[in-house]
């Protein structure tokens, strides 16, 4: 029975059709009931793609959480700055004292 629908229109819930693609433990167990040669190296060739996808996505991952690692501590050096800048603004602010000068004065 092969049954192509609409999951909308369906009354009941599962795949309506097998899918176009082995899993890697799919690709490993029909390498155990096929034999021939072709077959044997086709096996070998599609795990080998899976185990090279998998590397894949591992270095994704370990960039992802770099650039993570790297947002956050721009995010608290952003923070630190920003004290710093609103520390040099109020020195900056501060209304100098007028004071007699210093120094020798000659009055005329």
């Amino acid at each position: 029975m092969h049954l192509r629908l609409h999951p909308e229109t369906s009354s009941w819930g599962g795949r309506r059709y097998l899918p176009y693609a082995f899993t890697e433990h799919g690709v490993a167990m029909l390498s155990s009931v096929l034999n021939s040669p072709r077959a044997v190296q086709m096996n070998i060739l599609i795990i080998r793609a899976f185990v090279k996808l998998r590397e894949m996505l591992a270095t994704h991952k370990d960039l992802a959480r770099k650039i993570e690692d790297l947002e956050r501590q721009q995010k608290e050096h952003g923070q630190q700055l920003a004290a710093v800048y609103s520390i040099v603004k109020r020195l900056i602010d501060i209304p100098l004292k007028s004071s007699k000068p210093i120094g020798f004065r000659v009055d005329e």
